[in-house]
């Protein structure tokens, strides 16, 4: 838990969406595994239906309590998900960095969302509406299975962070945030150079900045990774996701 940089009641920013022209759609989904395995009828209705905003910081893509009218994507930048109590106190369940998708859990049932989606950083968001999430899911025998997939790595990333927060010390949760972050199924574009700045680790690990920093430099004396403004190099991938597991 840490204090929310605003309540949920109103948009976190002041920025105004930047709709791109359906032109770029193409590259920006070409980028998507479950979107090339498509037939091309799927792909022309994903294309025809679907739509890609720019977010500024700050910017509350999907509110809590609303209507899941579309599965959401990320094509850059880094978005959180979050709950807001009305006391002004925060909690985020998962960081979704570049070619991540999530929210198939509540467009299946047609449900109203459980969190706020947030951009930690300046971000592109893709839309697919939630009609169009149906009849591929009707009609489309390869995305059945990208989410029949994607679910049951949800489902662990989860666990793995009701686990993490439970009972880990907080460098060990720090170091699980970020590896989170490379688990090649729900995040297949994660590269080892990440940009993200230490207050945004803290926001996702739910600590303070401080401590986030703190961590992060145990971490870089181990030789884990590297810190810079902004910007975190992964030096050992392997090393990270494993930290703190010998806790569990």
């Amino acid at each position: 838990m840490n204090d929310a940089p605003d309540t949920p009641s109103t948009p976190l920013g002041n920025s105004t969406p930047e709709a791109l022209g359906q032109a770029e759609l193409p590259r920006l989904f070409e980028r998507c595994a479950w979107f090339r395995a498509l037939a091309g009828e799927h792909q022309r209705l994903v294309l025809e239906q679907a739509h890609a905003e720019y977010r500024e910081t700050g910017a509350l893509i999907a509110r809590r309590q609303a209507p899941s009218d579309y599965w959401i994507g990320v094509h850059s930048g880094l978005l959180k998900l979050a709950l807001y109590t009305p006391s002004g106190r925060s909690c985020t369940f998962s960081g979704v960095p570049p070619g991540g998708w999530f929210g198939e859990g509540s467009v299946i049932k047609r449900e109203l969302r459980k969190y706020d989606v947030v951009a930690i950083r300046p971000s592109v968001v893709g839309f697919v509406p939630s009609a169009t999430f149906h009849t591929l899911l009707s009609a489309s025998l390869p995305f059945n299975a990208f989410v029949i997939h994607q679910l049951n790595n949800r489902m662990g990333e989860f666990i793995a962070s009701i686990q993490n927060s439970r009972l880990l010390d907080v460098d060990a949760r720090v170091a699980q945030s970020l590896a989170q972050l490379f688990n090649p199924d729900l995040y297949p574009e994660t590269g080892q150079t990440l940009a993200i700045s230490q207050e945004e680790v803290g926001l996702l690990a739910g600590v303070s900045r401080q401590r986030s920093n703190q961590a992060l430099q145990n971490l870089e004396r181990l030789g884990i990774v590297r810190v810079s403004r902004n910007q975190i190099d992964v030096l050992d991938v392997d090393r990270l996701c494993a930290f703190g597991r010998e806790q569990i």
